[in-house]
Parts: structure tokens; sequence; C-alpha cells
């Protein structure tokens, strides 16, 4: 082999691996984007659940006030 042809090679391997790594870094930012916007929806979803069941335990006291003795 010439050396042109070893260091085309030696190049090539290089980038490969760099490409190959940033893959698994992109692939892990993303999951933890995933993970915490899961997390925000969760956080989300069970303040509103709550405030939602308040606010027809209220109005359902409200209504059973309006039945005639």
């Amino acid at each position: 082999m010439t050396g042109l042809m070893v260091s085309m090679l030696a190049f090539v391997a290089g980038v490969k691996d760099k490409l190959a790594s940033e893959k698994g870094a992109t692939a892990t930012e993303y999951s933890l984007l995933v993970a915490f916007i899961a997390f925000g929806i969760i956080i989300a979803t069970t303040a509103f659940g709550t405030a939602l069941s308040t606010w027809f335990g209220e109005m359902s006291a409200e209504v059973n006030s309006w039945v005639a003795p």
C-alpha cells in the first residue's frame, strides 16, 4: 500500500468513528429531552386533575344545596 492510501484509510476510519459517536450522543440527548417533557406533562396533568376535581366537588356541593327540602 502506498502512504497516501494508508492516510486515506486512517482518515475514513477517523471520520467513521466520529460520526458513530455523535449518533449515540444525539440519541442520548433526545431521550433525556423526551424524559423531561414527559415528566413535565405528568406534573401538569396531576396539578390540573387535582384542581379540576376540587372544582367539580365544589360545583356538586352547590348543586346539592339547590335541592328542595
